[in-house]
């Protein structure tokens, strides 16, 4: 029986990407190892027009629910920025569920009109704490989600396990005071070159993920997001975290 629950996003498949895999591909390849639901990058992309209606086709066949990354930002010098409409086109013609982004240079103003029109789109949306001091701490995620808690926008929180170490904060604290915002998870662990972070494994760094997951909402999709070498490493997770969550 296949876990909801859990998304594989696919930095899992950066070694095939960088190889030439086509996102679309690699779905087949994602419900084979027992997962219904992926997360497409669209930094992935290599043709983006012609890969948008085959990767459509392919979930639709394969019935698997699709998240969006996006690496681009809502704010661009405190205003909105033009690509999300774009960004929101794609994701309605993929018949993706969920899309996210990062908060960017979010001066206070929401810009509350343009958001909703977004919002409005049919697309979930969400942010992320990303690896920057300008919204990746755990400050300018709560400035952000407290203001739009203020409002009927319903844009959501992704918590980023890993990132957090990237910023030099504690993903402990974080999920405590950031847990009412949260929609969705991604995971990873951490370990340290020369005292630098680097992403790995669940089991294989320093970050008691279990804790987390405790403190964090129930119920909620978990994604598996690093850069793996094998189906094995991606199984692994997987395993992990359905011990975590059944």
């Amino acid at each position: 029986m296949m876990n909801t629950q859990i998304v594989l996003n696919f930095l899992v498949f950066a070694d095939k990407i960088a190889n030439g895999s086509l996102q679309n591909e690699l779905l087949a390849d994602s419900k084979a190892l027992g997962f219904q639901a992926v997360e497409i990058r669209r930094e992935y992309f290599k043709d983006i027009k012609k890969e948008i209606p085959l990767i459509k086709e392919e979930a639709s066949r394969l019935n698997l629910t699709l998240f969006y990354s996006v690496p681009d930002e809502v704010y661009v010098a405190g205003n909105i920025n033009p690509n999300l409409k774009e960004y929101i086109q794609e994701a309605k013609a993929m018949g993706v569920k969920q899309i996210k982004w990062n908060i960017g240079d979010f001066k206070g103003e929401l810009h509350t009109t343009e958001l909703k029109a977004l919002v409005d789109s049919g697309v979930g949306i969400t942010i992320e704490n990303d690896q920057t001091q300008t919204s990746g701490t755990i400050a300018a995620i709560k400035k952000y989600m407290t203001a739009v808690k203020t409002t009927d926008l319903g844009i959501g929180y992704v918590y980023d396990l890993g990132n957090w170490r990237f910023v030099g904060e504690d993903e402990v604290k974080a999920a405590a005071e950031l847990a009412e915002y949260v929609h969705y998870i991604h995971v990873k662990d951490v370990r340290y070159e020369n005292d630098q972070p680097q992403a790995t494994g669940l089991d294989h760094g320093v970050i008691d993920w279990r804790k987390v997951l405790g403190i964090l909402p129930a119920n909620l999709p978990i994604a598996i997001e690093y850069p793996t070498n094998t189906n094995e490493e991606i199984l692994e997770a997987k395993s992990l975290l359905e011990e975590e969550v059944k």
